[in-house]
């Protein structure tokens, strides 16, 4: 999606650098996207959008700090386990000791 976005942008910059009429036809393209911009249909999604937007970024950090301290959590689990042992629960670890003293 980013890409396709890209391109529009990039071949509309094309089009009105590459236009002979220049800058009238910048001149009608910027007035028609205003006017569409200020429409009370676009006004009313861009405030829902920026009233949505706020309502989460307020439980933004709530949401952060709770995601964080389970991973904290899950990190110390996963260090306990592998300073006990193999790292897996349920599984002893055995020391494996050579009988031959010229290996060792």
């Amino acid at each position: 999606m980013r890409g396709k976005i890209l391109f529009v942008t990039g071949a509309a910059v094309g089009y009105v650098l590459g236009t002979r009429a220049g800058r009238k036809r910048y001149e009608q393209m910027k007035s028609a996207a205003l006017k569409v911009w200020e429409s009370p249909g676009v006004q009313k999604q861009v405030n829902a959008v920026e009233d949505y937007v706020a309502q989460k970024v307020g439980e933004a950090p709530e949401a952060i700090y709770i995601t964080i301290k389970k991973a904290v959590v899950r990190a110390n689990d996963r260090r306990k386990e592998t300073r006990s042992g193999s790292g897996k629960p349920g599984v002893a670890v055995v020391p494996v000791t050579r009988d031959d003293p010229e290996t060792a």
